[in-house]
């Protein structure tokens, strides 16, 4: 499976420490995808934000992350990767500080955006860093396993470990907890981390960078308005058309460019298309049902904040094992085999509560079971996905790769959210039945769960809160259904278009 050189490459002592640094770089990027899915019923009944404001709370992080991905690609190319990662990580250090001070939610959804500006300053690094100092194929092998199980498993263990935090010290814990990673990571990133540059001839295009900032907001910003105000919202569908228009343009300016931004003709390579698709599917459904379960555990099953996260267990757990198990797995089948067994695996999981509802009341070990199997195939998937995509471009286009392979990561994630979430609250409004309340009440529990809690509270109306919680459990399971019959979708298509005899790992050559 693994490919082998003629002349056996000097290996580099520092290789296994510069992997735990990245490993905890890693960790954090991932980790503020999701942490505030437990935090965030804390800060709602905090900041009060509006149901468009929650949703650009958890999405504003990772859409300004991929949205800046491949600049800061180009960027680390000319300046050295090195020290583009530890400028993001004193941006990430001094943003998590700005939301901890945070007394309205245009603070938070603006420091969340810092971050993600942050974050796509050190994530390209990474995996060309990698590339770098693992010269071994079978050892970068066994990296690119590590890299996906702390990426995966960073973004299920947010919640668990935001809801310790929460718990004991605020919603804002989840954000302090960066700051002294940060300044670690600085500390050991300078002493230990190689530098490394490819510089990159050719006037810096602009241009590209403004149409590919412009076309992602706009895509989020729509999605996120069709998911409020219906399909019928002229503002909404305006945005995506302007997306769509801009990322289109984007394309082919690239297309021309002797230097481009993002070498858009790695598309044309099947396996490398299936591959990002793979990680991209993966992020949306595991993303989307953490989201959601975060809710349903609190505001439905009444857990605290760190119950909620411990409940959540099965996915991560799950997730890291299978990833380290992927390499076992791709020296014995053919990688289309293993990915799209992954796919379908998440499938299963995915479909499993709308299945069982059918029959029995959901309850957690039904709960802890689908998250187990979605973790598994989402592990699964992630990791030999990563290992193909790096794998089937020439070395020399490694770090437009390594961007597209995370702006998979980070889209998925937050489309999931603003997709299937926004499908979620849809569902959620027309299962509601008639309220008995005032305007602005019933406004308010039309909003969301969380709304709805709130008005609960106030009110003092335990029979309102179950009612919500009602609606949104039978919205919830479709919502999965889909989320499944996408995967599952994927899994075939990956079956027929990965080529079978792809069998080597060459992220070495």
């Amino acid at each position: 499976m693994v490919g082998s050189t003629a002349l056996r490459p000097v290996r580099d002592p520092r290789r296994w420490a510069v992997l735990a640094i990245l490993s905890g770089s890693l960790l954090i990027i991932s980790m503020d995808a999701t942490i505030l899915n437990v935090a965030f019923p804390s800060l709602v009944t905090d900041l009060q934000p509006g149901s468009v404001e929650q949703l650009w709370i958890i999405d504003a992080y990772a859409l300004v992350l991929a949205g800046l991905l491949v600049t800061a690609g180009a960027l680390g190319d000319r300046w050295g990767r090195k020290r583009l990662l530890l400028i993001g990580f004193a941006i990430f250090g001094l943003a998590s500080l700005l939301a901890v001070v945070a007394t309205a939610a245009w603070h938070v959804i603006a420091a969340r955006a810092l971050l993600g500006v942050g974050g796509a300053a050190i994530m390209p690094s990474t995996l060309t860093i990698l590339r770098t100092v693992f010269t071994d194929a079978r050892e970068l092998a066994l990296a690119y396993s590590v890299w996906s199980a702390v990426f995966g498993g960073g973004m299920a263990l947010g919640p668990v470990i935001g809801g310790v935090l929460v718990e004991s010290h605020g919603w804002q814990s989840a954000f302090l907890l960066n700051v002294p990673i940060a300044v670690a990571v600085i500390g050991f990133g300078t002493w230990l981390l190689p530098e490394s540059r490819s510089p990159r001839s050719g006037v810096w295009d602009w241009p590209g960078v403004g149409l590919s900032i412009f076309g992602m907001v706009a895509l989020a910003g729509g999605i996120k308005q069709l998911g409020k105000s219906g399909v019928s919202d002229p503002a909404g569908w305006t945005l995506v058309v302007l997306s769509v228009v801009a990322l289109t343009v984007f394309v082919r300016r690239q297309l021309r460019l002797t230097h481009p931004l993002l070498q858009v003709r790695l598309f044309t390579n099947r396996a490398f298309t299936m591959a990002a698709t793979a990680i991209f599917l993966g992020m949306l459904g595991l993303g989307a049902a953490l989201f959601l379960l975060s809710q349903w555990f609190q505001y439905v099953k009444g857990y605290s904040p760190v119950a909620a996260g411990v409940h959540l267990l099965p996915a991560p757990i799950s997730l890291i094992l299978a990833s380290l198990c992927v390499p076992w797995f791709m020296e014995r089948f053919p990688p289309r085999n293993v990915l799209a067994s992954g796919l379908t695996l998440m499938s299963a999981g995915l479909a499993l509560p709308w299945v069982w509802q059918h029959f029995r009341e959901i309850d957690y070990p039904l709960v802890s079971l689908a998250l187990a199997i979605v973790g598994a195939g989402v592990g699964t998937l992630a990791t030999v996905a990563s290992v193909v995509l790096m794998s089937s471009v020439p070395t020399a286009e490694a770090g437009g790769a390594a961007a597209i392979d995370e702006t998979a990561y980070e889209l998925g994630a937050a489309l999931g959210v603003a997709t299937l979430g926004s499908m979620a609250s849809a569902l959620y409004r027309s299962k509601l039945p008639y309220l008995d309340l005032d305007p602005a009440d019933l406004a308010a529990v039309h909003e969301s769960i969380g709304d709805a809690s709130v008005v609960a509270d106030r009110l003092g109306t335990s029979g309102l809160l179950v009612t919500a919680g009602e609606a949104f459990t039978s919205s919830m399971t479709p919502t999965f259904l889909v989320g499944g019959g996408v995967a599952l979708v994927a899994a075939v298509l990956a079956w027929r278009l990965i080529p079978r005899d792809l069998e080597r790992v060459e992220g070495a050559h």
